[in-house]
């Protein structure tokens, strides 16, 4: 089951819904401050704790947690930027029974648990809190935040002040977008999430492992997927991507191409031939080192078969208009998404949906912080990948993973979900200096 990542409003709704069924907002906030305790303790052992309240139920949660903290031996002092304003908040600062210093005034502290403001947060922070806060979480030995790193905008992962670098991120009930989106994604550490009796539904969810389809004893290399390749100018992304495909459990991969290319498998067929009318075909791929030659893209589109739409090809559509009525995915990255969507308002799920609407295909729109969207308004939020796949052609080897998992069957939306889950696997399986020829080699062990 994908974990639930809930906006503030869709977490406020789950919190009231959990209150109003008989489960005390105090009760609530026991929870998630004893989670954040024993987060703090298993991750960085007894070390002088310093957490830092602010007014709202966020620093109500601080406060549980140094209860719960100095119960079990540590030596915690808590710092408070202002009086607790929320009535949980008051309730929390009640059970506290230690001395409250002022936020201005705090020292240093080995552990620095940042409680200040969480999902609730919609503007900057004065310049005089976010000085002090930087001061303590970047002298701190291991920095904690509690929801999210103060001054982080919940909805879309902007910095709406300037944030240290977090080594511990506890989050309550349900991730939040921001967990999960540049640019606030990398400055929060490892991220745990404390189950409080809180349970979100939403069509927005982190991809996790996928469930792929069972290989038939009975089966043939056309039963476990046909995918065609169609080569353009620069042959090695193709190729790249093409073996992908076949690493990644096509069961037969051929690739239409008016030159033969060298680095091809020997077990991918090539062929002078289009072929795209052929009903065997699972998926088509079209975009890879393509290069300025349209009349392939529109080719592809007359076949009644589901296409990947990679790279070059994304250029190529002029409209998103175009694609209405075809079974297809497209993978942009950022300036590929701009050239054929332009300027779409809003946060990059909000774009990745826009995006999916208009052109009525599934959006891979990768980054850091990959999006699968689909215009039936899924979204799909990619868990942390590793930098390294920052490298010339892993952009095909997704591709290639794409179609692989649509010519097996996964339906659209489901196909690109897994490929990006696997992608990042792969990534991980094949190590920091690895090229896009590893990270295709890698694909196998993931699998």
């Amino acid at each position: 089951m994908a974990r639930p990542i809930l906006t503030a409003e869709r977490m406020r709704a789950a919190e009231t819904a959990v209150i109003e069924a008989g489960t005390s907002e105090t009760a609530l906030m026991e929870r998630a401050g004893r989670g954040l305790a024993e987060a703090v303790r298993l991750y960085a052992g007894p070390r002088e704790t310093l957490i830092l309240c602010g007014p709202g139920n966020n620093g109500g949660d601080g406060y549980v947690a140094a209860r719960h903290l100095q119960q079990v031996g540590y030596e915690v002092r808590v710092a408070a930027l202002a009086a607790p304003s929320a009535d949980a908040a008051k309730w929390a600062r009640a059970q506290w029974n230690g001395p409250v210093e002022p936020f201005t005034a705090a020292a240093e502290a080995s552990i620095v648990v940042d409680c200040l403001f969480g999902t609730g947060v919609s503007r900057g922070l004065e310049a005089s809190v976010v000085e002090r806060l930087l001061l303590l979480v970047d002298n701190a030995l291991v920095a904690v935040a509690c929801d999210l790193p103060s001054g982080v905008a919940s909805d879309d992962g902007v910095l709406l002040s300037p944030i240290g670098n977090y080594d511990l991120t506890v989050t309550f009930g349900a991730l939040k977008p921001a967990h999960r989106l540049m640019p606030a994604m990398a400055r929060m550490g490892r991220l745990v999430l404390a189950d409080i009796g809180i349970e979100g539904g939403s069509d927005w969810f982190e991809i996790e492992r996928p469930e792929l389809p069972p290989l038939d004893p009975a089966g043939h290399k056309y039963r476990r997927g046909l995918v065609h390749c169609l080569a353009g100018q620069m042959p090695g992304a193709i190729a790249l991507a093409a073996s992908a495909a076949a690493r990644s459990g096509a069961g037969y991969v051929r690739v239409s191409t008016s030159l033969p290319i060298a680095s091809l498998p020997s077990s991918i067929v090539q062929t002078g031939g289009a072929e795209l009318q052929d009903e065997r075909i699972g998926c088509i791929l079209v975009g890879p080192g393509l290069g300025d030659l349209p009349q392939v893209l529109t080719l592809a589109l007359t076949a009644p078969r589901p296409i990947v739409i990679d790279a070059d090809a994304i250029g190529l559509i002029g409209e998103p208009e175009r694609l209405h009525g075809h079974d297809t995915i497209l993978t942009p990255h950022e300036g590929e998404f701009r050239k054929l969507f332009g300027e779409v308002v809003g946060s990059k799920p909000e774009r990745a949906l826009e995006a999916a609407r208009r052109s009525q295909s599934v959006i891979v729109y990768k980054g850091p912080d990959t999006l699968v969207a689909s215009p039936d308004g899924r979204l799909g939020f990619a868990p942390p990948a590793p930098a390294w796949l920052a490298s010339a052609g892993t952009g095909d080897v997704l591709a290639g993973m794409i179609a692989a998992m649509r010519a097996r069957g996964l339906g659209a939306f489901e196909a690109a979900c897994a490929a990006v889950w696997l992608h990042g696997r792969a990534a991980e399986a094949a190590g920091r200096q690895m090229i896009a020829d590893d990270l295709v080699a890698a694909i196998p062990s993931v699998l």
